[in-house]
């Protein structure tokens, strides 16, 4: 009855929850130790009561934001979550310092055959920098990408709304 009762819980968080493979949480990794120029380091989730999660516009379950600390101290936070596409979705995350400043994003998985030039560095790179208090703006202050308006629009949703989520953390001194 016990391992049933444990098997039932397991494969519910991962049905409900965002699941990272094995070979996205290496890019993670790899992407952090390049960024923040550390060797070691490790991961702890940042987990959220529901009255917090019910105060943010894109819930975050407890795989989502993560905490980087690498000898005793805060290198900063890396926030996974996945947007829509035009008929599927695509997997990214997103690197904040310690002054919860994006520092990179990048697309771990894109699933549809046009599009996928939002995964580009050098598109990504406008994000770096960001902070709760800005807002991007395709065709403003994000470049258009001909052939990927929608994955443009919701890359951008996304970042929009995990900068509000960050914000309102930051605010209610969870993080």
């Amino acid at each position: 009855m016990k391992i049933k009762l444990i098997i039932a819980v397991f494969l519910s968080l991962n049905f409900f929850g965002f699941e990272v493979p094995a070979p996205s949480l290496k890019k993670v990794n790899k992407t952090i130790q390049s960024t923040y120029n550390i060797e070691k380091f490790s991961l702890k989730s940042v987990s959220l009561s529901k009255s917090i999660n019910e105060q943010l516009s894109r819930k975050i379950n407890n795989e989502s934001l993560i905490k980087i600390i690498s000898d005793n101290e805060l290198i900063g936070y890396v926030y996974l979550d996945n947007a829509p596409s035009k008929t599927a979705t695509f997997d990214f995350f997103v690197l904040f310092d310690a002054n919860l400043i994006i520092t990179k994003s990048k697309v771990l998985r894109y699933r549809e055959e046009y599009g996928g030039e939002i995964g580009s560095k050098r598109w990504l790179k406008q994000f770096i920098g960001g902070t709760a208090s800005d807002a991007f703006i395709p065709n403003n202050n994000i470049m258009a990408i001909a052939g990927a308006t929608i994955s443009v629009n919701s890359m951008t949703k996304a970042i929009n709304e995990i900068l509000v989520n960050i914000g309102k953390l930051e605010e209610l001194n969870v993080i």
